[in-house]
């Protein structure tokens, strides 16, 4: 079937949707807006191996679903196994010619719990075996489908529920997991950051990881106004904010080689960002310098990679 697009600027966008509405995501949600952008990418020759997650619940309450592409829902930990057992199966059957030979694009979708947590030796295993596969993390920097408890994905400096602020505790006392950075480690093909705040952009990285041979990274950032506690009308702010704060800046690793995608003469102060989230509020300026510091060091590290490619 022939997909109708339309033209936005220098992008084609596909006007089929394959992520319906239907779903139970919360108002506002970043991950909701992610996963559609993404979907838009991927088109319909696509199988998607699902994690438990907010993202499983809410499109497949039976007995209805919110999905119109193959779609099987795997555990929290087993995503990469699940989805490198797809592509090594769907290659022998082409190649005794069970199924016609085409383009089938396998794609393993989680949230930061079933990725850096729960499912990260099954994830370090499919690239190690440089599985043709495509891996979206949706990270909303904790496990917010079972009550907003803490993963490794969560700041340093929020509150949890089961790292919450209080008298003696500033909730978040570790710094988030790199998985980026991790997977750039395993010298894969294709390693990207993306948010929905910038739709092109993740589209664009989406299609671009779909295509590489081997495994492919997409870290996708997705603001979460329930455990963020945010405006829910302020989701594209926040996570545009994140991106110009340096918290999570955007940017390719393609063959070991750095480019940042969104490059400001200044970052914003990280404050911005902080206060429109209730997960913060409990903080002092002195936390806040702290994060700042911390976040000034990663970003000059990130900037002294990508000057290293530039020449």
């Amino acid at each position: 079937m022939q997909e109708k697009s339309i033209k936005f600027g220098k992008n084609l966008v596909t006007t089929e949707e394959f992520f319906t509405a239907g779903h139970s995501f919360c108002i506002g949600c970043g991950e909701a807006l992610a996963l559609r952008l993404a979907c838009k990418a991927l088109g319909s020759s696509v199988i998607i191996a699902n994690a438990t997650g907010c993202i499983e619940i809410c499109t497949s309450p039976l007995p209805v679903t919110s999905w119109r592409i193959p779609w099987i829902h795997t555990l929290f930990e087993n995503t990469a196994a699940t989805i490198s057992g797809i592509e090594a199966g769907l290659k022998i059957l082409m190649k005794k010619g069970t199924i016609p030979e085409r383009d089938i694009k396998c794609v393993a979708v989680a949230g930061d719990g079933g990725t850096s947590d729960i499912g990260i030796q099954a994830l370090s295993g499919a690239f190690e075996r440089n599985h043709d596969f495509l891996y979206l993390c949706f990270d909303n920097e904790a496990y917010m489908n079972t009550g907003i408890q803490r993963s490794s994905a969560t700041p340093y400096g929020a509150s949890t529920t089961t790292a919450p602020a209080g008298k003696l505790s500033i909730g978040q006392i570790t710094r988030k997991k790199n998985m980026a950075e991790i997977a750039v480690a395993h010298d894969i093909p294709y390693v990207a950051t993306a948010c929905p705040s910038y739709p092109f952009d993740l589209m664009n990285k989406v299609k671009k990881g779909a295509e590489v041979k081997g495994p492919a990274y997409i870290h996708i950032l997705s603001p979460c106004p329930t455990g963020w506690r945010h405006a829910s009308d302020l989701t594209i702010e926040i996570g545009r904010l994140a991106v110009e704060t340096g918290i999570f800046p955007l940017y390719e690793v393609e063959s070991g080689r750095y480019r940042l995608d969104i490059d400001r003469p200044k970052l914003k102060p990280v404050e911005e960002y902080l206060k429109l989230q209730g997960r913060y509020r409990h903080l002092m300026n002195r936390e806040i310098e702290k994060i700042q510091a911390m976040i000034n060091e990663d970003y000059a590290k990130l900037i002294k990679k990508v000057a290293a490619f530039a020449a």
